[in-house]
């Protein structure tokens, strides 16, 4: 019963808690599309007034944080359990616990054994503790890190960015239902236009490490020499499973694959990409746009925005916009719930917009069509990549 289930699971948290034991507690896959906080964080800290459970509520573009009362926190954990979150992981000194709660099944509880270690410390100052281990071989052998651990001088900004790629698919991944299979099918992941392959190292090893099933990914890039040197780390790092291969985007389509990226992928690159993916029926898709040329060639005015977008900087940024927008228009109406959310600092990268990209199929695909059609008819497009690559007419009713 997932009743039992949960007040299992509830009841190895307060036991946690009660020992000294508890590491943190998260919670993800989101039940509700329109859930604000993609994922929820708790942990002990022990504040001068005693000690706190910490909650966090990891929103598109910020986290909302509160030191609770240990009931109050456990209380609102409770809550959240089965309704608002799908997915719930335990943590503590001597073994994980894992709550879910899936479609069509009764809820379960899935223990794991960790490392013996020492109560974790509650001080409220310790430091962060990293998704992404800095002493990983991979990030060593791309110049990330040096061998004892440290973040090389001048890539801290590189660091950061994957800490917090890796922070963000990884709720995503949960809720798009892709972690484990029957038959012990492997996750099949395409990067495309990887470059050097820091992010697709990243997402692989991580996911690798949960060993909930079998992960197989393949980094595009039409530049063979970062293939092979990709190739050569990842052979040297042992990471099994990872490969690189030289290729177009475009000419990737028709591959099997569940969770495809793109990031950076430059102008109409990503909508090659958006469109492997919906030909490929990918459970997840995210994408991160690089320049918009296409539509700013494009875009003519309404006669209200004619003054202001004489500045050239303002019809760069509106032409990202009217961009952006359209593909979110276009995968919902292909059958995929977009998010579009920033996901960095702009401090540390002007690129950092992100369209996710959940398989869940539309309810209303007129209306759906209808939206892409009026946004293209107030700017004046009249063609665009990915529409063409879906046979999507953008003026017109078909």
């Amino acid at each position: 019963m997932a009743a039992d289930a949960k007040q299992e699971w509830m009841d190895a948290l307060m036991a946690a808690h009660a020992d000294g034991t508890l590491v943190k507690v998260t919670l993800g896959a989101p039940r509700r599309p329109d859930t604000a906080a993609r994922r929820f964080l708790a942990r002990p800290v022990s504040l001068r007034s005693g000690l706190r459970l910490q909650c966090v509520w990891q929103l598109p573009t910020h986290d909302v944080t509160k030191n609770l009362e240990p009931g109050e926190g456990l209380a609102r954990i409770r809550e959240l359990l089965g309704t608002d979150y799908c997915v719930a992981n335990l943590f503590t000194t001597q073994r994980t616990a894992q709550l879910e709660f899936r479609r069509g099944r009764s809820g379960r509880v899935l223990y794991s054994a960790a490392p013996p270690s020492a109560a974790p410390s509650a001080l409220h100052d310790r430091a962060k503790a990293r998704t992404v281990s800095p002493g990983q071989a991979w990030l060593q052998l791309l110049g990330v890190t040096t061998p004892d651990g440290r973040v090389c001088k001048g890539q801290e900004d590189k660091f950061r960015q994957i800490h917090r790629f890796v922070e963000i698919l990884d709720p995503l991944l949960e809720e798009a239902g892709v972690a484990e299979a029957e038959g012990g099918a492997p996750l099949r992941i395409w990067d495309m236009g990887c470059g050097k392959g820091y992010l697709t190292f990243a997402l692989h090893e991580h996911w690798r490490a949960r060993r909930e099933r079998p992960v197989r990914t393949v980094g595009v890039e039409i530049r063979q020499a970062l293939v092979d040197e990709a190739n050569r780390v990842a052979r040297e790092s042992g990471c099994e499973g990872l490969e690189f291969r030289q290729g177009e985007i475009a000419a990737t389509s028709g591959q099997a694959v569940d969770v495809l990226v793109a990031l950076h992928a430059c102008d109409t690159a990503t909508d090659d990409a958006l469109a492997a993916g919906v030909a490929a029926g990918a459970a997840l898709m995210v994408v991160s746009p690089c320049c918009h040329r296409e539509i700013r060639r494009q875009l003519v005015p309404p006669p209200v925005l004619s003054g202001a977008l004489r500045h050239g900087i303002l019809r760069e940024r509106e032409a990202e916009f009217v961009t952006d927008a359209l593909r979110a228009a276009l995968l919902e109406w292909a059958g995929w719930h977009p998010a579009v959310f920033e996901f960095i600092s702009p401090e540390h990268t002007g690129k950092n917009l992100m369209i996710a990209a959940l398989r869940r199929g539309c309810p209303d695909r007129e209306a759906a069509a209808r939206r892409a059609r009026e946004l293209a008819a107030f700017y004046g497009v009249r063609r665009q990549r990915l529409a063409e690559a879906l046979n999507f007419p953008l003026t017109g009713v078909p």
